[in-house]
């Protein structure tokens, strides 16, 4: 499964946003600006995420968009949902009784690629922004695995 640049740069943005707003609107520019993310496509991606109740928007000079939830309360896979971006490993339709399959029956690895989706959403409803701003998200992209040696630190 890979994450498009829609969940990807929506997540940043609203990292943005719940790092340096402080209860004030911050204008999209500032944003794009910041996270080198195109101005048009940030426009595109909160109009979503208004549309989700996850941003407010105050109009004006000084306007901008505002988190429409505490950062504690907004989770990544509600940001993700919100811009349209499945969160699901197989290609069957979620909810279908019948697979992907030109008869339309699953493949042997249906049930396992539906449960790597189940579990990536159960992990992304875990993480909220709140957790992403105060770095407490823990992860091993600072590892390395090699064969021999099992996992190192990364040259940094």
């Amino acid at each position: 499964m890979k994450l498009s640049t829609k969940g990807r740069y929506a997540v940043m943005a609203m990292v943005d946003l719940a790092s340096t707003s402080q209860g004030r609107p911050i204008s999209l520019a500032d944003i794009a600006e910041r996270q080198e993310i195109s101005l048009s496509y940030l426009e595109q991606l909160f109009a979503k995420l208004r549309r989700g109740g996850l941003v407010g928007s105050v109009r004006g000079p000084g306007g901008g968009y505002l988190l429409a939830h505490t950062p504690e309360e907004t989770r990544i896979s509600d940001i993700i949902l919100a811009v349209d971006e499945p969160i699901r490993a197989t290609r069957c339709t979620p909810g279908q009784p019948f697979g992907c399959r030109s008869n339309k029956s699953r493949c042997l690895t249906h049930d396992l690629w539906e449960e790597l989706g189940n579990q990536i959403y159960l992990y992304l409803s875990s993480v909220t922004l709140a957790d992403i701003v105060a770095r407490r998200v823990l992860g091993t992209s600072g590892l390395v695995s090699r064969e021999d040696k099992g996992p190192i630190l990364a040259a940094q």
